[in-house]
């Protein structure tokens, strides 16, 4: 698939943030697309969830980014609106390692379309239970302190009493001497601050998600010329190298368009995989 000529130059989106990502989306959609990312504020985003469980995400991660979006569009006044929403959970390889996704939507109610790019890959996301200054320091050099923020409550993961934002070490111990007061068994729950101005490696995240979507952006259906031609489905069935079954590794791509529905099987450049991902040579 090749690119074409972004559609979008000289468009305004808006952006509904205020955690710093049009820092980072900005510049990124501008140099890709040649639009210009209004940041808009007037919502408090945090209304919509929040990682430290105080206020519950309702729906899923893609509908919180919708909701946000149409939100700045409303409030921006504009037809085009982008927004981002991440999550984090245990990597999807061994289950041991902590995971971050991150899903951007471009919405485009001109030509009724929505578009998501998406990344993930291992992030800074870790928590711990102590009375003991020298293991919670110990803990906020492991978590890439100062540079990624951490968030103090006194007791456990769900007390309501939070202080968030913590980003030099006076403050840091602060936090803790005031969680381990205000806590019945003396401890403070430190943990980090993953919100995305607190959090450098999410947004590394958040940019290669913003590259996604440029890219999608940027891939015009061959029939209609909307943005967002884009692979929806992997076909599997690559050949083993060494018995020539079938495997469940993706022999081709379907891309279709988000407009018009038109569609093309991409067949992969590799003719076989190895045997190693083959359930008959290797079951």
């Amino acid at each position: 698939m090749s690119f074409k000529k972004s559609i979008y130059r000289g468009s305004t989106v808006a952006l509904l943030t205020q955690h710093g990502k049009e820092k980072i989306v900005a510049p990124l959609l501008a140099s890709a697309i040649d639009c210009r990312v209004m940041r808009v504020t007037g919502f408090d985003t945090d209304q919509l969830g929040t990682f430290t469980r105080d206020i519950p995400r309702p729906g899923t991660q893609l509908d919180a980014a919708r909701k946000k979006a149409r939100l700045g569009m409303e409030l921006a006044g504009l037809t085009l609106g982008l927004a981002s929403e991440g999550s984090f959970g245990p990597d999807p390889y061994t289950g041991m390692l902590p995971w971050n996704v991150e899903m951007i939507v471009w919405i485009d109610d001109t030509l009724g379309i929505e578009v998501v790019g998406v990344a993930s890959g291992a992030t800074s996301f870790s928590h711990l239970l102590t009375a003991n200054w020298e293991q919670a320091e110990t803990f906020a050099h492991t978590a890439g302190f100062p540079e990624h923020g951490l968030v103090a409550r006194p007791q456990h993961e769900d007390d309501p009493r939070i202080r968030k934002g913590i980003a030099d070490w006076e403050t840091l111990r602060e936090a803790f001497r005031w969680a381990c007061g205000e806590a019945n068994n003396g401890c403070a729950f430190l943990e980090t601050d993953v919100r995305a101005h607190m959090n450098p490696t999410r947004m590394e995240i958040i940019a290669q998600a913003t590259q996604d979507l440029a890219r999608k952006l940027c891939t015009l259906c061959p029939v209609c010329d909307t943005p967002g031609f884009q692979i929806v489905e992997r076909v599997p069935g690559l050949p083993c190298e060494d018995c020539g079954a079938p495997t469940r590794e993706a022999r081709a791509d379907i891309h279709r368009c988000v407009r018009c529905g038109h569609q093309v099987t991409v067949e992969r450049p590799e003719k076989t995989t190895p045997a190693g991902h083959c359930d008959w040579c290797n079951p």
